[in-house]
């Protein structure tokens, strides 16, 4: 091979390409051989002291005897004990009690998030923010009370209100167009069917609901179903809301967590956590 086609006399193995491409034979930089060394030497440290390979009956357990299971139940264990001084009072204090404690209130409130994404957040939305049809928690309107024993009592029983349909023989598609048009503006009581005593014995002589009945504010611009358009209040104005006789009435229940679902700690729970969400009163 002439000089030119090797200038600097570098170690080959013959093998050439175009007359420049060369194979050389000189070694690895020494940080790569090290790198090399140091990686089976971890391998075979890491197969003695941790389960690696299949063994005579199983597997080989490691020196140390380590699973993930294990370090699960491990941690798992260093949490419960540093709960246990908050959870071990729980089942003797009513909701009331537990708001009244600020340390074991946000100690509730934190560890309560998982069960409200277990059991309720699929129907009222990350952190009560709702969905549709659903009613919002987040906020201070409410149909039966947001004191934290109502909160306990609904959870624990849940809730089915009724209004009945309008439509038909009850009220004329003018009389249901003129209200639908007046709760959207926030003024129910405007209505002739209002005035004719269609919607004032369960939303009250203002509108404004009455909790004792779970029926809505007409007034606030706050909309159980939909989002407020006439077409929609139109619909629950003439079929109603869980009203048996119409088969196109609106369906509007929460089930009850009570009775063996859910535990009495675990309703407190939810309750505290629930009322904390911003519109507890």
């Amino acid at each position: 091979m002439s000089e030119k086609s090797n200038p600097y006399n570098v170690p080959d193995t013959g093998h050439v390409w175009d007359d420049n491409l060369r194979e050389l034979t000189n070694d690895p930089p020494k940080w790569w051989m090290i790198g090399l060394h140091a990686s089976w030497i971890l391998v075979v440290i890491y197969t003695i002291i941790y389960p690696s390979w299949p063994w005579f009956g199983g597997a080989y357990k490691g020196m140390m005897s380590w699973t993930s299971i294990g370090e699960y139940k491990e941690d798992m264990k260093a949490i419960d004990a540093i709960r246990a001084r908050y959870e071990e009072k729980l089942p003797g204090m009513s909701a009331a009690a537990i708001l009244g404690d600020s340390e074991l209130s946000q100690y509730v409130t934190k560890s309560a998030k998982v069960l409200f994404g277990d059991n309720c957040a699929a129907c009222h939305g990350n952190n009560g923010a709702g969905n549709t049809d659903y009613p919002i928690l987040a906020d201070d309107d409410w149909l039966y009370g947001g004191k934290i024993d109502t909160i306990v009592q609904t959870i624990t029983g849940g809730r089915q209100g009724v209004m009945p349909a309008k439509g038909g023989a009850q009220l004329t598609e003018t009389e249901i167009d003129q209200l639908a048009q007046a709760i959207s503006k926030g003024e129910p009581t405007t209505a002739p069917a209002w005035q004719k005593g269609a919607c004032f014995a369960c939303h009250g002589m203002d509108g404004k609901g009455m909790q004792a009945l779970g029926s809505a504010n007409l007034t606030d611009h706050v909309w159980r179903f939909g989002k407020g358009s006439i077409d929609d209040i139109k619909y629950t104005i003439t079929h109603g809301v869980n009203d048996p006789k119409d088969p196109a009435t609106r369906n509007a229940v929460m089930p009850k967590f009570g009775g063996g679902k859910l535990s009495e700690t675990d309703i407190k729970k939810l309750a505290v956590f629930v009322h904390q969400l911003g519109g507890g009163k």
